[in-house]
């Protein structure tokens, strides 16, 4: 996939969604190495610690604030970018605060894909589309094998439901509209837990264990024995950017759902993450708290098979180098956005090294 990816962006215009976001700043990022013309539709930054501050990304996207649940922003933007290629990634991702706000979680990630869809449809210049999902998507049956992509959707937690409905409409749209052969193609991903720099999400472990870490105190630790699929944030970018490619050459048969996600061998117990980037950041501890509040799955898992049958594409980082990578960007400190840039783009570069000697 790597050759063609690293062709198939020169000069083209991409419209990242949620480009403030954690994965959609570090997709822009990536995208601006690929040389593309990034354009973003997202809400603003919630820190100046966020990856895309930090990176001076406003300085170098084309965005607009917006909110995808607006229909008429999300045409205006599709209609002013014009672009070929949209990686959607702007969506409510937290379990906990759908608990607390379900109708807006609701809004956000289901109205808000169909209002991105129904704008692509309306577009005459959008030939692909990536639509990014969840691994939480599937109905949960607390099972030890991955989740297929041909798997029940569903959800008990308002995030987990919304996400498997999003899906729904994603799959809707390609059977309504994108099958066509002047339509654009359409394809949705499903990735894993994803670590890695610039990520400052309440309620999440990697945010968590860092914060605590830089204060030299305990690491507070929900559900220790939860088992996550763990996968550095450049591994499911990587999938994604390449499906992109397959794409926009013209491969409606590359529509439809695609899970990326880490080697079986990196699915750990949130314990096991936490030991492990205390003994990376070298120095630390952590104590249990008891969840008193909204439950969370026990196992995750998925299934990545048909991405590696039929794109070529496999994970390419050990459990030790994905935490490794995540906390020196953690560790990473310059006051001018070019230098963190350019730490971001580094780490980009010795990843598509690894890859390449795979």
């Amino acid at each position: 996939m790597t050759p063609l990816m690293d062709k198939a962006y020169v000069g083209r215009t991409v419209l990242v969604t949620g480009d403030t976001g954690f994965k959609g700043s570090w997709l822009s990022i990536w995208l601006h190495r690929l040389g593309a013309r990034v354009a973003g539709l997202a809400l603003p930054p919630k820190s100046e610690e966020d990856n895309y501050v930090i990176c001076g990304l406003g300085d170098k996207n084309e965005h607009v604030d917006g909110d995808i649940r607006d229909y008429e922003t999300v045409r205006n933007v599709m209609s002013e970018v014009k672009p070929s290629i949209v990686f959607h990634l702007a969506a409510q991702a937290l379990v906990l605060d759908s608990y607390k706000d379900p109708l807006g979680t609701f809004q956000t990630n289901v109205l808000g894909t169909a209002n991105v869809l129904e704008a692509i449809r309306g577009s005459s210049s959008v030939r692909a589309a990536v639509m990014v999902a969840s691994d939480k998507c599937y109905e949960n049956r607390e099972r030890t094998r991955g989740y297929k992509e041909t798997d029940p959707l569903g959800g008990r937690d308002p995030y987990s439901a919304s996400k498997g409905a999003s899906e729904l409409v994603t799959s809707s749209y390609i059977r309504s509209f994108f099958s066509a052969t002047h339509s654009a193609s359409v394809a949705s991903v499903r990735a894993g837990n994803v670590i890695g720099g610039g990520d400052w999400s309440p309620d999440r472990i990697m945010p968590d264990c860092i914060r605590a870490l830089r204060r030299s105190e305990p690491v507070a630790v929900r559900n220790p024995d939860a088992v996550r699929p763990w996968q550095h944030v450049l591994e499911p970018l990587h999938g994604y950017l390449g499906l992109g490619t397959l794409l926009l050459k013209g491969g409606r048969r590359y529509s439809g759902a695609w899970n990326f996600g880490p080697s079986p061998k990196n699915r750990y117990p949130v314990r096991r993450l936490v030991e492990e980037v205390i003994r990376t950041w070298g120095s630390g501890s952590y104590r249990v708290k008891k969840d008193k509040g909204a439950r969370e799955a026990r196992i995750l898992a998925l299934d990545i098979s048909k991405a590696a049958r039929l794109l070529g594409w496999r994970p390419a980082l050990d459990f030790q180098t994905t935490v490794r990578f995540a906390v020196e960007e953690y560790r990473f400190h310059a006051d001018d956005p070019e230098e963190s840039f350019a730490q971001r783009a580094g780490q980009i570069d010795r990843y598509q090294k690894i890859r390449k000697a795979m």
